[in-house]
């Protein structure tokens, strides 16, 4: 006597509705509203549109905007895979409290990280007297937006790392020390040709985040117009002017790296995924 299979098969109309309803909400909620921030960026024509973007104070926020990212990504790009690594191939005290610290960033408004930080750095913060003498200026300039964006972005390297690292065990790297490989030799040789799809994928994911960054980075940035306006901070500013032309040409920007971003996503996805079925086999 065959066992009764406990899975249900939904009937052709159920799979159609539900389809339907996922294509209804992307589109109400992700296509259209992409639709309508470059139909706004062109509303004037392709000369309106290009100027707003060849703006001194758009170029500045582009300009600031790519620095942070550039900053931000790689400083946690070396967290994440040291992070992921000493917790993934070792065992030690406070791991757990470790892995908790990680994900602070998920569970703290982006506008408290952005106001603890000028607690600490601001001119009345504790460190800020202190810094104010000797000329140091972090809160209201570049030093402050990377730190926030740091602090904000740091959990997306490690949280891809963690369970790919811990999945693939210590067996590997046990081997290659036990035929006299040294640590760095280990690491560069058996350890991140394992991890580079899952490495690049976190990456991927930090630098979208830090390049669209707004509550953290508009607490500590000032709002100083050519000066320290991210993209977002940009396009808040030119919307509150009623410069809705600039406004959506800037956000059609941000828009279009996020496209982009998404393409790349899929492609890591495909690899990474055939990446760790073969690993698996």
């Amino acid at each position: 006597m065959s066992a009764s299979n406990p899975t249900t098969i939904e009937s052709p109309w159920a799979r159609r509705a539900l389809i339907g309803v996922g294509f209804l909400f992307l589109a109400l909620f992700l296509f259209l509203p992409l639709v309508m921030v470059f139909a706004g960026a062109l509303a004037k024509g392709w000369k309106v549109f290009l100027d707003a973007l060849v703006d001194p104070d758009a170029l500045a926020a582009i300009r600031l905007t790519l620095l942070v990212a550039a900053i931000s990504v790689p400083i946690n790009a070396v967290f994440g895979v040291a992070a992921s690594w000493a917790i993934a191939k070792f065992d030690f005290r406070g791991k757990s409290l470790l892995i908790s610290l990680i994900d602070l960033p998920f569970s703290v408004s982006p506008v408290v990280s952005g106001l603890i930080f000028v607690l600490l750095f601001g001119a009345q913060g504790w460190l800020g007297p202190w810094l104010t003498a000797h000329g140091v200026r972090i809160i209201f300039a570049v030093p402050g937006i990377v730190l926030a964006t740091v602090f904000v972005t740091f959990p997306f390297v490690a949280r891809e790392l963690i369970p790919l690292m811990a999945e693939q065990g210590r067996d590997d790297e046990e081997a290659a020390r036990s035929l006299g490989a040294s640590g760095w030799q280990t690491f560069w040789h058996v350890t991140l040709p394992n991890i580079r799809w899952g490495l690049l994928y976190g990456v991927l994911l930090c630098n979208a985040r830090a390049m669209g960054e707004f509550g953290a980075v508009s607490v500590v940035s000032g709002h100083i117009r050519g000066l320290t306006n991210t993209m977002p901070l940009h396009v808040e500013i030119l919307y509150n002017e009623y410069d809705f032309v600039g406004a959506f040409a800037v956000a059609s920007l941000l828009a279009s790296l996020a496209l982009v971003t998404l393409g790349v996503k899929t492609v890591l996805e495909w690899r990474f995924g055939i990446h760790r079925a073969g690993a698996a086999h």
